[in-house]
């Protein structure tokens, strides 16, 4: 189990000399503990080897690229969705070389994915994805925010997770994660998103009305969201567009220059401004308003969220202005009509970048210009199911990008 394959003599030989001089020093327990010790530490535990073929000289059909073995295969389904080690019936399956059967894989994807272990991944790759596990490290200013408390944190922490949770067990398509009907809420966080009708401190799967969905259907009304892409003791409209246009459409804005002129909050006769006029001046600099074209529109729909994601209708005593025009000229106001024209004009990018996520966490590298074409193979397939999540990452684990690896 710690190495994740059969194990020979060579393996154990060296365990028994560790457990003997243990014993010697000192009794039983003390050997097993030095051999634990030494397994411990092996590269065979600490990292999942893949190695190269032994017919993988040059000039043969291995030269550039080989098909993994199947228990090798089983580590990186086990790791992909568990985010920990393959379980005896995969390891089985893996010894037996019966893995790489593509009946015999896909039985075993659905199995992982019902298996309450694959928690792991909704976690991990949903924290690394959507940036949520930076709450953990968020810190709004108690003095612009007080209503915010470390039960607010895990709320919006426990929110974004069974709602992510649910595209996957309930098998849905990706596209719900822009727009829903329902999210997962308890007392304090409904009464923070100002939903009447739900007690208790227990989470629970809540419709939302019409109204309610536009403001807080999918994931950009869900203030986990909302406070990572803020500041401590503001909003900040780059910083959301910027979330957007990296995690939702694949198109990151370049990093900024050097010495960028922090944000003016009043105006020369002392009056406060809002974030949109702070902006304006700022964009006024050419070398910044190429970027901020792109980022800012997109921030503003979510202008109506404060810091922690709390529903406002005014800034600096001003109402708010959540409108923007996109660089094609498009116009919009706020979230719902910016929830439109993500899943119209630009489904195809996001759909592209969740398929690129998910591929990238299941790598565990960053994606080559030569991984383009697997891209669209997954999303193509993915089509085929309404691209639903567990569509997706089948898909993504049937490409030759998961179940192959460049010779080394």
């Amino acid at each position: 189990r710690a190495f994740r394959r059969p194990v020979t003599d060579a393996d154990v030989t060296p365990l028994l000399a560790f457990y003997e001089q243990g014993k010697q020093a000192g009794d039983f327990d003390s050997g097993i503990q030095s051999a634990l010790e030494a397994m411990l530490v092996s590269p065979d535990f600490l990292f999942r080897i893949e190695r190269d073929p032994k017919t993988a000289a040059p000039g043969s059909a291995y030269r550039l690229a080989y098909r993994l073995n199947d228990l090798e295969l089983a580590s990186r389904l086990s790791f992909f969705l568990w985010s920990s080690i393959p379980d005896d019936e995969l390891l089985n399956l893996a010894e037996q070389g019966r893995l790489n059967s593509p009946t015999v894989l896909q039985q075993q994807i659905h199995r992982l994915l019902a298996d309450p272990r694959s928690q792991s991944f909704v976690a991990n790759f949903g924290g690394q994805w959507l940036h949520i596990r930076n709450l953990e490290t968020s810190s709004p200013d108690p003095e612009v925010f007080p209503a915010f408390d470390e039960n607010l944190k895990l709320a919006f922490s426990r929110e974004t997770e069974l709602f992510f949770e649910s595209i996957l067990r309930e098998n849905r398509s990706v596209l719900e994660l822009l727009d829903a009907d329902y999210t997962f809420l308890n007392q304090r966080l409904a009464e923070h998103y100002g939903i009447r009708g739900v007690y208790g401190s227990q989470f629970r799967r809540v419709a939302l009305n019409e109204q309610q969905r536009a403001s807080r259907g999918g994931l950009l009304g869900q203030g986990s969201i909302l406070t990572v892409t803020s500041y401590p003791n503001r909003t900040s409209v780059v910083q959301r567009g910027k979330w957007i246009l990296e995690n939702l459409l694949g198109s990151p804005p370049p990093p900024p220059p050097a010495d960028i002129p922090d944000l003016k909050p009043k105006s020369s006769d002392g009056r406060l401004l809002s974030m949109r006029e702070q902006l304006d001046m700022h964009r006024a600099n050419a070398i910044c308003a190429s970027c901020h074209a792109r980022m800012d529109p997109i921030g503003f729909a979510l202008e109506n969220y404060d810091g922690i994601g709390k529903w406002r209708t005014k800034d600096a005593g001003q109402p708010i202005d959540a409108s923007g025009k996109l660089p094609n000229g498009k116009v919009f106001t706020g979230s719902a009509e910016l929830k439109k024209i993500l899943l119209t004009d630009h489904r195809d990018e996001f759909i592209t970048t969740v398929a690129e996520k998910l591929l990238t966490y299941g790598l565990g590298r960053g994606l080559e210009a030569y991984d383009a074409p697997a891209v669209r193979a997954i999303v193509r397939d993915a089509a085929k199911d309404n691209y639903r999540l567990t569509a997706m990452i089948a898909a993504i684990i049937n490409s030759k990008q998961f179940q192959m690896r460049k010779r080394s």
